[in-house]
C-alpha cells in the first residue's frame, strides 16, 4: 500500500466503492469524489491484481486509489473482485482504516429487487456492528431485514464483521446485470444526507443513458469476476471508469 498523508480524527469516515451489482458502488463513489473536491493521496497495491496503470490527460493512475478531504476518505477500485480477492482486499481496507483511525466505513452497493419501482428505487441499510444502527434511524434508511448476501459482498462483509471498525452497507435496488446509474443516484442522495453535504446531482441525471452504454464492458467483466474463478485464473482488468 502506498499513500502520502495520514491524519488522526475522532470522526474519520471511509467511503468504499468497487464494481458490483448494477455498478452502484463505483458510480456512487466516483461521482462523490469530485463533488466533494477530494484529492487523491495514494493507491493500494494488491499482489494478486495484474500490474496495471491507466493514463488520463497525461497522468498515471492505479486501479485502486485513495482520496481524502478533511476527515473524509474514499477508496475506489476500478477492478472487480472474485471471492478470494474480496477477502484479501477487505483485509487491505481494514489495515488502511486502522492506520488512519477510521471510525466507520460506508459501502454503497446494488441489490436485486423484484419489487423495484424504476422511478423510486429504495436504499436499504445493513450494519456490521450495532453501534451504527442509529446512523440508519437518524437518516430514515430502512433496514435490510431478511435476505441473502452472496459473492464478493459476502466475502467482504464476513471480513469486516471480524474487525472492530463498524461498516454500514447501503443497498440500492437496481438491475444487477446492467449498469444502473439511476440506482446510484439514490445512493448518492442517501450518503450526502448521512455526511450532511449538499450534492448537486444534475450531472449524473443528465448522463444516465451515456453511463449505461459506456460501462457495459465493465459490467460484463464484473459479472465474470463475481463468479467463482478456476484456480490460477486471473481476474480481468477493466478500463478505468471516468
Amino acid at each position: 500500500m502506498t499513500k502520502k498523508t495520514q491524519a488522526k480524527s475522532e470522526n474519520n469516515t471511509l467511503l468504499l466503492g468497487f464494481p458490483g451489482g448494477g455498478l452502484v458502488g463505483i458510480f456512487t463513489i466516483s461521482y462523490l469524489i469530485p463533488q466533494l473536491k477530494m484529492t487523491q493521496i495514494g493507491e493500494i497495491d494488491h499482489p494478486d491484481i495484474p500490474p496495471t496503470l491507466f493514463v488520463e490527460n497525461g497522468e498515471l493512475y492505479g486501479p485502486i486509489r485513495i482520496y481524502k478531504k478533511d476527515n473524509l476518505y474514499a477508496i475506489l477500485s476500478d477492478v472487480p473482485f472474485d471471492l478470494d480477492l474480496g477477502y484479501s482486499f477487505a483485509e487491505s481496507v481494514i489495515e488502511f482504516a486502522k492506520k488512519n483511525h477510521i471510525k466507520k466505513i460506508i459501502i454503497p452497493s446494488g441489490m436485486e429487487s423484484t419489487n423495484k419501482d424504476p422511478k423510486t428505487p429504495k436504499v436499504y441499510g445493513l450494519v456490521t456492528h450495532q453501534n451504527l444502527d442509529s446512523l440508519l434511524y437518524q437518516n430514515d434508511i430502512p433496514k435490510f431485514l431478511s435476505g441473502t448476501i452472496i459473492g464478493t459482498d459476502a466475502a467482504m462483509v464476513a471480513t469486516f464483521r471480524k474487525s472492530n471498525i463498524p461498516v454500514a452497507l447501503l443497498y440500492a435496488e437496481c438491475h444487477p446485470f446492467f449498469p444502473d446509474p439511476e440506482a446510484a443516484l439514490h445512493a448518492i442522495t442517501v450518503i450526502a444526507k448521512i455526511l450532511k453535504f449538499k450534492i448537486d446531482t444534475t450531472d449524473i441525471k443528465n448522463r444516465i443513458e451515456y453511463l449505461r452504454i459506456q460501462n457495459r464492458k465493465l459490467m460484463e467483466e464484473t459479472l465474470n469476476a463475481l463468479q467463482m474463478q478456476p484456480e490460477g485464473k486471473q481476474v480481468p482488468v477493466p478500463h478505468i471508469y471516468r
